[in-house]
C-alpha cells in the first residue's frame, strides 16, 4: 500500500466531512463503495478511515458503517459593501436574529395539504405525458387563476390570459423584456419592493418614484404632471394594499389615479403579490378600473401558500404574442402535478379557508410587535398601521443615520431592513421595515430595546 494512495483517500474523506449537510450526523460511504469509487484497495480505504478515527473525526457503528459529525459552518462575512448583499448574507448566518423577514406564509404554510393532494394525484396520474403545447403553465391552474381574478362579465379573465413561471423573479424579467422597458421611463410607487427595484436597475430602466402619502394615497397632480412631461412607458402600482408601506390606497384616490391612467393610455403593471393578505378585501382593485388591453397583473403563490409553491404568474390580455414568445424562450420546466395540486386547493375552497386563518395570525403578530414598539420606544418611531402582510413600516421621529443603525444592530446579531432598500433615490432614509415572525414577546422586547439604543446613538 503506497503512502500516496491512503493520503489521497484521507483528503477526499476530509472534504466529504466538511461539506455542509442537512443533519448533525453524516453517514460516510462504505469501504467497498469508496474502493470502487476511487479505484483503490479496500485496505487503503480502511487505513484512511483508521487515521480519521484516531483523530476523532469519524466513528464506526457495528453493521452500519462509518459516521462523522461535520464541523459547524464558519460564520459568513458581515459584508461592508452593498446593503442588499449584506442583508442576504447575514440573514443566513448562524445565530442571527432576523427582524426583517417578509415571509408571511411561514407561520401557517399550506405545504402539507399541498403535498397530500400531490400524492393523491400521482396515484391517479402515475405518468403525465410531457405537453410542449403548454409552456406557460398547467391548464387547470390557469383556469383556477382566471376564475379567481374574474369579478364581473366586464372584468373577466380566461385561461389564455394567464402565464405561469418558475418564480416571481423570472416572471418579472419576462415582463421587462416583453414591455421593452430597457432604458425606458417607468413610474413606481415608493416605497417599492427591492427585488423589483433591482431588476429595473439591472435593465437600465429610468425609474421615477411616486411617494405613497401618509394615508396610503398617491398624489394625482404629481402623477398627471409626470404623464404630461415625461415619456412614461409604464406605471407600476399595487392593487390596493401597498407594501412595504402597509396601507390601503383609499377608494376615491384609486379611482382618480385610474382615471388619469386611462385618459393618458398608459400601460399599467399591477403588483398583486400581497393582494390575498389584505385584511379587509373591499371594493374594486385598481385593475378593475383600467383598460384591460393596457394592463398586466403579477403575483406569486409563495406569500400565502409557502415555499412549496414558488411560482410567479402574470395575467394579461394585451401583448399576447410577445409574452408567449418570451415564455417559450425561457422554457420554464414546471411540475404539472404540483400545479394541478394548487388548482385543487383553489377549487376545493381550501385557499379561502387558509387565508382567513393566515390573515388573523399575521394581524396578531403585527399587533404584538406594535405593542412592544410603543411600550419600549414611545414616540421615537412613527408607526404606519398595516392593513395586511407580515411587516410594519416605521419612520424615526428624529433624523437618524438609519444605515448606521443597521450596521450597529448587525454587530449585535439583529437584522433589520433599512428604508434605503426600498428606494433608488434615497426617499426613505429615516425609515425601517420590521417583522416579528417566529419570536417570543421577551425576544422582541430585547431586540426592540437594542433598536432604541441604536436610534439614540445614530441621531443626526
Amino acid at each position: 500500500m503506497s503512502g500516496f494512495a491512503y493520503q489521497a483517500v484521507y483528503r477526499y474523506l476530509i472534504q466529504l466531512i466538511n461539506e455542509p449537510g442537512s443533519g448533525e450526523t453524516l453517514r460516510l460511504p462504505s469501504l467497498r463503495q469508496l474502493a470502487d469509487r476511487l479505484n483503490v484497495s479496500i485496505s487503503t480505504i480502511q487505513y484512511a478511515y483508521s487515521l480519521l478515527e484516531k483523530e476523532g473525526r469519524v466513528y464506526c457503528v457495528a453493521k452500519s458503517g462509518y459516521y462523522a459529525k461535520p464541523p459547524g459552518q464558519a460564520p459568513l462575512p458581515a459584508c461592508e459593501g452593498d446593503l442588499l448583499e449584506t442583508i442576504y448574507i447575514n440573514a443566513r448566518r448562524p445565530g442571527m436574529r432576523v427582524l426583517s423577514a417578509d415571509d408571511p406564509a411561514s407561520i401557517q404554510p399550506l405545504d402539507n395539504p399541498l403535498l397530500m393532494i400531490e400524492r393523491e394525484l400521482l396515484r391517479q396520474y402515475p405518468r403525465i405525458p410531457q405537453s410542449p403545447a403548454q409552456p406557460w403553465g398547467e391548464q387547470a391552474l390557469r383556469v383556477a387563476l382566471a376564475a379567481r381574478y374574474t369579478v364581473s362579465p366586464e372584468n373577466c379573465w380566461h385561461a389564455d390570459d394567464v402565464y405561469i413561471g418558475a418564480d416571481l423573479r423570472g416572471v418579472l424579467e419576462i415582463l421587462i423584456a416583453a414591455l421593452g422597458l430597457q432604458r425606458a421611463t417607468v413610474v413606481v410607487e415608493s416605497p417599492c419592493d427591492w427585488v423589483i427595484l433591482r431588476l429595473l436597475e439591472e435593465a437600465h430602466v429610468r425609474v421615477i418614484e411616486l411617494p405613497v402619502q401618509g394615508d396610503g394615497s398617491l398624489d394625482p397632480l404629481r402623477l398627471e404632471s409626470l404623464l404630461k412631461s415625461e415619456t412614461v412607458r409604464l406605471v407600476l402600482l399595487s392593487s390596493a394594499l401597498s407594501m412595504p408601506h402597509g396601507s390601503l390606497i383609499p377608494r376615491a384616490n384609486r379611482q382618480a389615479i385610474a382615471h388619469l391612467l386611462v385618459q393618458h393610455g398608459t400601460w399599467v403593471l399591477e403588483n398583486d403579490a400581497y393582494g390575498e393578505l389584505q385584511e379587509e378585501p373591499e371594493g374594486h382593485r385598481i385593475r378593475d378600473l383600467l383598460d384591460p388591453q393596457r394592463l398586466l397583473v403579477f403575483s406569486t403563490f409563495e406569500k400565502f401558500i409557502g415555499a412549496e409553491a414558488p411560482y410567479g404568474f402574470v395575467l394579461a390580455k394585451g401583448l399576447r404574442s410577445e409574452l408567449q414568445r418570451h415564455f417559450l424562450l425561457r422554457s420554464f420546466r414546471l411540475s404539472p402535478i404540483r400545479q394541478k395540486a394548487i388548482a385543487r386547493l383553489y377549487g376545493g375552497g381550501r385557499i379561502d379557508q387558509h387565508l382567513q386563518i393566515l390573515r388573523r395570525l399575521l394581524k396578531e403578530r403585527r399587533s404584538r410587535l406594535i405593542n412592544v414598539l410603543r411600550e419600549r420606544l414611545g414616540d421615537a418611531l412613527h408607526i404606519v398601521e398595516p392593513q395586511g402582510g407580515s411587516t410594519v413600516w416605521l419612520r424615526s421621529s428624529r433624523p437618524v443615520n438609519m444605515e448606521r443603525v443597521f450596521r450597529d444592530l448587525l454587530r449585535q446579531q439583529v437584522l433589520v431592513a433599512p428604508g434605503d432598500l426600498f428606494s433608488l433615490q434615497g426617499l426613505h432614509a429615516n425609515h425601517v421595515r420590521l417583522s416579528s415572525l417566529g419570536y417570543s414577546d421577551q425576544a422582541l422586547a430585547e431586540m426592540v430595546g437594542l433598536l432604541g439604543d441604536s436610534l439614540r446613538l445614530a441621531s443626526i
